[in-house]
């Protein structure tokens, strides 16, 4: 696989760090996760990786964490700023800081925040929502006409920031096969976010395109009929995105010939395909349709699409999407030179790792002896979980 024999250490930490992590393991790399003593983990993050536990309080656990370290590819660290600088684990003693030589000058440090390094918000505490706000993106979302609706923690967390942050990673170890060098890659969400979204942004920005007039009013905020979610009669969903004119003439002949004969909300007028250019004619295009959705259940309109270039489609709860594909989310991009090795993905022991669970095989693939090895679970470094089954 494409990153086999890449060294990544991932400290524990919620959602794009161990994201990050998941990415770099579910194409080959080595990631270990580095747990705090006496922690839990509801982590569901954790295909592919080993987790050990470290008591960095200690003299001896944080001279460990050295070595670890220092014999790694990636650190991907997830804390907010200065936390790792505190223990005595910060950029420069791997780096080096220009006066003096770095432990592994090889290193790449990535490290996830919120807000910007150099912002007014740069140490306050914040979550995807906050992120998202800053961004400027938030405000461009659909809602209800007093305010925007946001998603769930996706765009800030794992968008923004895990998988920007993964893409950096990547980059830099691109660049350190021509340099020999790593580097330091700072990724944090609400510039993450903005990068992201970078074609609403700009339209805006210019007062051109898709999105520059105000929220709600666009063909992709929930501005267009043509372009939103219908509740059907049974209460589910129908997702409509016929924004062509060949795709709409599909779409509203289809649907103009499957609603009941008895459906005539506005005495005789029905939508045409030419209906889509007439502006002044989408608030009524919209109540028929929401009318006429209601009509019939899910499946029913889901069966009269399927097939066509209607663009139209039903909404799946998770449980339907995963009997197309499979239960758990598998890596893409496809790669056509990618091996894929079958693993059970539905089984709790491969998607919640418990803390510590590795430690013995981890020290001993970094090349600790047994005898070391039970000094620092003597010293309480290990913590209660480190496994002597082994030794």
């Amino acid at each position: 696989m494409a990153l086999a024999g890449l060294k990544v250490i991932e400290f524990a930490g919620l959602a794009p760090g161990p994201f990050a992590g998941m990415v770099l393991a579910d194409n080959g790399a080595s990631v270990t996760r580095i747990d705090r003593p006496s922690s839990t983990s509801s982590d569901v993050l954790c295909r592919g990786k080993r987790s050990i536990v470290v008591d960095s309080k200690l003299p001896s656990g944080r001279k460990l964490l050295i070595e670890l370290i220092s014999s790694a590819d990636v650190l991907i660290d997830p804390f907010r700023p200065g936390v790792l600088e505190r223990v005595g684990l910060g950029p420069e003693v791997f780096l080096g800081d220009g006066t003096r030589k770095g432990l592994n000058e090889k290193l790449i440090y990535a490290r996830i925040v919120g807000f910007p390094r150099t912002g007014p918000q740069k140490d306050m505490a914040g979550h995807d929502i906050n992120y998202l706000a800053l961004s400027g993106v938030l405000a461009m979302l659909p809602g209800t006409s007093s305010k925007p609706t946001f998603p769930i923690n996706l765009l800030a967390d794992f968008a923004g920031g895990g998988l920007t942050c993964a893409v950096g990673i990547l980059l830099a170890v691109i660049e350190r096969g021509i340099t020999g060098l790593g580097q330091i890659v700072n990724a944090d969400m609400v510039s993450g976010t903005r990068y992201l979204s970078s074609f609403p942004l700009i339209q805006n920005y210019l007062g051109s395109g898709l999105f520059s007039g105000p929220r709600g009013t666009n063909l992709l905020d929930g501005g267009a009929p043509f372009y939103n979610v219908y509740t059907c009669k049974d209460g589910g969903w129908m997702s409509v995105g016929c924004l062509e004119p060949q795709f709409f003439k599909v779409f509203i002949e289809t649907f103009v010939k499957n609603v009941p004969e008895s459906f005539n909300p506005f005495d005789g007028w029905k939508p045409e395909p030419s209906t889509q250019f007439q502006k002044d004619e989408w608030p009524a295009l919209e109540e028929y349709l929401a009318k006429g959705f209601l009509t019939r259940p899910r499946d029913f309109w889901a069966h009269v699409f399927h097939g066509t270039d209607a663009c139209a489609v039903p909404v799946l709860n998770p449980q339907e999407a995963a009997t197309q594909t499979s239960d758990i989310p598998v890596f893409h991009p496809q790669l056509s030179n990618r091996e894929e090795k079958p693993r059970n993905t539905s089984e709790p022991e491969n998607i919640v790792i418990k803390p510590g669970a590795h430690t013995y095989e981890v020290l001993k693939d970094f090349g600790l002896e047994d005898n070391r090895i039970r000094q620092l679970q003597d010293e309480g470094v290990l913590g209660k979980q480190s496994q002597r089954a082994k030794m």
